[in-house]
């Protein structure tokens, strides 16, 4: 399970709500959840704000992440 299924199902919400909080297609976000594809970097900035997390989080990369 990535992260952003992850942070999804803590909420208890389906990827049909998912879509709805952030403007996308649930295809889109099936294909996050999967790993066929990355979301843009908006979308990354609004699903870090949605779930109270950092960017860096949502990639898998722990709070604190250094190069």
């Amino acid at each position: 399970m990535n992260k952003i299924q992850e942070y999804r199902k803590r909420q208890k919400w389906t990827q049909e709500e998912l879509t709805k909080r952030i403007g996308v297609e649930r295809s889109a976000v099936a294909k996050w959840e999967s790993g066929k594809s990355l979301p843009q970097a908006a979308h990354l900035v609004k699903l870090a704000e949605i779930f109270g997390c950092s960017v860096d989080e949502l990639l898998g990369r722990g709070k604190y992440y250094a190069r």
